[in-house]
């Protein structure tokens, strides 16, 4: 205890650091992930996308994200073994930070979409697997984990290629695609505006004064989907079009209608990742403040300061704007060609993943939730319409991401604890 009353300051200071790193790691290839297919298929620019993830990324950190978060990310390790050394936890949850966070950096660099979550329960488990005990680790959520890179792509997947190929059948193999492009996207709207109004209902409003029921959640997801339909009924009739008979403009036309919507689904993803992900961050910085804060009590849970949630914003919104063009362009451009609707398919399948999964507790990564949900509308044109070489270097860097997360953490954990003498 005397430690953390010597160096409570500057532990704090020093995960507040680090935190802010990891969070950078995340605006840097979480956000781009769930930005990428925005901009591959030139529905968004980068400067819009940025500002898109800002809002709405922040709102579901917030609405949908709780104002209490997990100690442990997971459950992932057992406290019971912290209770006599809780400055092992803080070192640790710092060393966690940091590793999580420069493995981002490095993946984000090499363009390579990689989970956030993965990353920091990597960290949390080697530390605490080395440096604390093999006991102190969950290792049957280990395995759910790694369930969960066949699962939660394959799930996201075949949802993407069902939403495609009801738009290919209902608009683009009609003989007017046009007219009923218009006529059935405010629809695909509709649903878009229901999913993100159930993701941000099933995570709970409590902490905002609404703690709502059920039917009640549904009822307001179905009100505010008729509301969002109406308005983009209003914006592609404002649209202008070419009247053109040809066929290519024609298309080209559609595409233009998909692109609103894609606008929809985009700010669907960033809520639903800011009320999944965001955690990774300001989860481990919070047990390290609550800990410190209460004098080594550990707690199952922690209350968040109020600069926390800011840190962690800002430094998502930073790792986006500075290096997360990388990682969209091998979402967006490099595992198969995108065009709006093919996009808005894997977007709108990817939020609906995380959905089911927020219902059900499936361990869940947005990452391969996305990539899977582009798989997927890849694989709706044919194997040839996918590049096999950049996928493969994805799940190269899946299996990677743990072990790396690890190693990285341990090394940290016992440096801080040669530094500070523990």
């Amino acid at each position: 205890m005397d430690f953390l009353q010597s160096y409570g300051m500057i532990l704090i200071i020093l995960a507040a650091a680090v935190g802010f790193v990891m969070a950078w790691g995340i605006g840097a290839n979480d956000v781009a992930n769930a930005m990428g297919t925005s901009v591959g298929s030139k529905a968004l620019t980068i400067k819009q996308a940025i500002i898109i993830a800002m809002i709405f990324e922040f709102a579901g950190a917030y609405l949908a994200g709780g104002e209490v978060t997990s100690t442990i990310r997971k459950g992932i390790i057992d406290t019971a073994y912290f209770v006599d050394i809780p400055e092992y936890l803080v070192l640790g949850m710092i060393s966690s930070l940091f590793a999580a966070g420069l493995w981002l950096a490095v993946a984000s660099y090499l363009g390579w979409p990689v989970s956030t979550t993965h990353s920091i329960v990597g960290a949390i488990i080697g530390f605490t697997a080395v440096g604390v005990s093999m006991d102190a680790v969950e290792w049957s959520k280990v395995g759910g984990i790694v369930g969960s890179w066949i699962v939660t792509p394959a799930i996201s997947g075949v949802i993407a290629y069902l939403i495609f190929m009801s738009a290919h059948k209902l608009i683009f193999e009609t003989d007017k695609p046009f007219h009923y492009a218009r006529k059935y996207v405010p629809f695909y709207m509709a649903f878009a505006g229901f999913v993100m109004s159930l993701v941000t209902i099933k995570k709970g409003l409590k902490h905002v004064g609404l703690d709502l029921s059920p039917t009640t959640g549904y009822v307001l997801s179905v009100v505010l989907a008729v509301i969002i339909a109406f308005i983009g009924k209003w914006l592609i009739s404002r649209q202008a079009y070419s009247h053109s008979e040809d066929a290519d403009l024609q298309r080209a036309n559609v595409e233009k209608v998909f692109a609103l919507l894609m606008v929809v689904t985009a700010c669907c993803m960033a809520f639903a990742h800011g009320s999944n992900d965001v955690a990774n961050a300001i989860g481990p910085l919070a047990a390290v403040v609550s800990v410190v804060s209460n004098g080594g009590e550990i707690g199952s849970s922690s209350a968040l300061a109020p600069w926390i949630l800011p840190l962690g914003g800002l430094g998502i919104v930073a790792g986006l704007a500075l290096f997360g063009h990388r990682v969209i362009a091998t979402i967006g451009e490099g595992i198969t060609h995108l065009t709006p609707s093919r996009g808005f398919a894997a977007e709108m399948a990817a939020a609906c993943t995380v959905v089911i999964a927020s219902g059900t507790g499936l361990p869940i990564s947005t990452t391969q939730t996305l990539v899977g949900a582009v798989l997927g509308v890849g694989l709706a044109r044919g194997v040839s319409a996918l590049n096999l070489g950049i996928i493969r270097n994805i799940v190269i860097s899946w299996v990677v991401t743990l072990p790396a997360g690890a190693i990285l953490s341990i090394l940290c954990f016992f440096t801080l604890k040669a530094i500070f003498g523990v």
